[in-house]
């Protein structure tokens, strides 16, 4: 069982149109900047200083307003300021739905009831499915990472769909980056995707425009976001002194070839378009 934001969720019974899809997730996204971007808005930073704050994020998996404070650049009482700010004018996406006059508080109430119990049967399929696989808890762990740092890097959420058991055709997923370390213990993680996806990671990732994100640029961010995604992985399952060996993003294999060497393909819903994430040792 596939799991749905709860756009696609609705979209898919027929509660909502592709029009209406797009007009309550923009709506979304204005009431809920992210910090760096609440903060340059207020002129409390400027955007250069709020990139070196996200690119220090990328490294360390930490919040934006601890960063902020160490680096001098906010204090205490801004950030919780801005925390503040943040929360007060967040909304979710059924009450976006409701304010525009698309659905109903009934409707919507009982949507959301049919939409939580899909979430949690397909939730739980997927972890029975990890359990019993050798490389389950590697890509427990992967999936995990990838929830926690799209939001930060890539400002959008991701969610686990499943296992893909599937043939992989190459024109279904044509763009792959993998990256892979030897050593005590190898380990190999990568994404996959097609090309508007590719293209949507790049400019989201190095916040700029699509018309200014040629190919070769886009390619290259797919790579570096399996490089910051690997690096959270070693981190968290190699012992510190552990010694290991890193290869560069590697793009020259496809999704399926390294799935016939061993790797586990999950698929990854983002709004920004659906991706494969693989992982193998």
């Amino acid at each position: 069982m596939a799991v749905k934001f709860l756009g696609q969720f609705l979209l898919e019974r027929g509660l909502i149109t592709p029009q209406q899809l797009l007009a309550a997730t923009e709506a979304q996204r204005a009431s809920n900047p992210l910090l760096g971007e609440l903060a340059v808005r207020q002129g409390l930073l400027t955007e250069a200083q709020a990139r070196r704050i996200n690119e220090r994020q990328r490294a360390e998996d930490r919040r934006f307003g601890d960063i902020a404070i160490e680096l001098g650049l906010l204090d205490a009482r801004e950030v919780e300021a801005l925390l503040s700010a943040q929360k007060a004018g967040r909304k979710l996406f059924g009450q976006v739905l409701v304010e525009q006059g698309v659905l109903d508080a009934e409707t919507l109430e009982q949507a959301l009831a049919e939409h939580h119990a899909e979430q949690q049967a397909g939730n739980e399929e997927l972890a029975g499915a990890l359990a019993g696989h050798r490389l389950g808890a590697l890509a427990q762990e992967a999936t995990e990472l990838c929830v926690r740092l799209f939001p930060r890097m890539l400002g959008t959420q991701c969610q686990p769909v499943g296992l893909v058991d599937d043939a992989l055709p190459t024109a279904t997923w044509p763009y792959t980056a993998h990256v892979r370390i030897s050593g005590e213990r190898s380990l190999r993680v990568g994404l996959s995707c097609d090309r508007a996806t590719l293209q949507a990671l790049a400019c989201a990732f190095l916040r700029m425009p699509s018309e200014q994100c040629d190919s070769e640029l886009a390619v290259d961010a797919l790579g570096e976001i399996v490089n910051v995604l690997m690096g959270y992985v070693v981190r968290n399952t190699l012992p510190d002194d552990a010694d290991y060996r890193a290869t560069p993003p590697d793009f020259s294999r496809t999704a399926a070839s390294l799935v016939d060497e061993g790797a586990l393909a999950l698929q990854l819903n983002s709004p920004l378009g659906q991706l494969l994430l693989l992982v193998g040792d």
